[in-house]
């Protein structure tokens, strides 16, 4: 059976943007860049909100005949063009992006089923609204969590007005930005 994996950003006061929807905050970089491309190694569909879904469909791809696209950009878009994508959305009515599932009710039943299929983790990346969303759904399995060297005092949190939720952690690397990578599991 296949996970549901949160993978996102947070600050160290936990907001995963800032009150504007800005990650300006994040310090990617090079040693960031390469654990998001661990991270899309176990992913078997990413798993968007709208806002999520709509920013990654307007850029990656243009990437695909972009001449000064990177080679991670071009692996990275091929990759996104091909990949069946999940975006949960209540006000979308269709998805256009290609090999996309849209999810606008029953999520809870829909998850289930994905999940009960084989193949790679469900993956959702970024996306606070959606995210928060299936964690009250209780649906989140796993916490991929890389904690930026940044206090923002505001912005939008997954975790924010939730229930009480217990992880375990698995692992934790940290990079020289001061990023610490997590990886931690639901407590049952």
């Amino acid at each position: 059976m296949r996970k549901l994996v949160l993978f996102m950003h947070v600050s160290l006061d936990g907001y995963a943007s800032d009150l504007n929807g800005g990650l300006d905050w994040i310090p990617y970089n090079e040693e960031l860049e390469k654990y998001a491309e661990e991270v899309v190694a176990e992913v078997g569909a990413p798993v968007y909100g709208r806002t999520t879904y709509r920013m990654m469909e307007g850029y990656w791809p243009t990437m695909l005949d972009n001449p000064d696209a990177s080679v991670h950009e071009m692996e990275h878009a091929r990759w996104l063009q091909d990949v069946q994508k999940i975006v949960i959305s209540g006000t979308m009515d269709k998805a256009e992006w290609d090999n996309t599932i849209l999810i606008k009710e029953n999520i809870a039943e829909q998850i289930k089923e994905l999940k009960e299929q084989p193949g790679k983790n469900l993956v959702i990346f970024g996306s606070p609204g959606a995210a928060k969303t299936l964690l009250e759904l209780g649906l989140i399995d796993e916490f991929l969590l890389t904690i930026c060297p940044v206090v923002l005092g505001s912005g939008k949190s997954v975790f924010e007005g939730s229930e009480k939720v217990k992880l375990k952690l698995l692992s934790s690397r940290t990079f020289k930005s001061g990023i610490i990578a997590t990886r931690y599991e639901l407590e049952k």
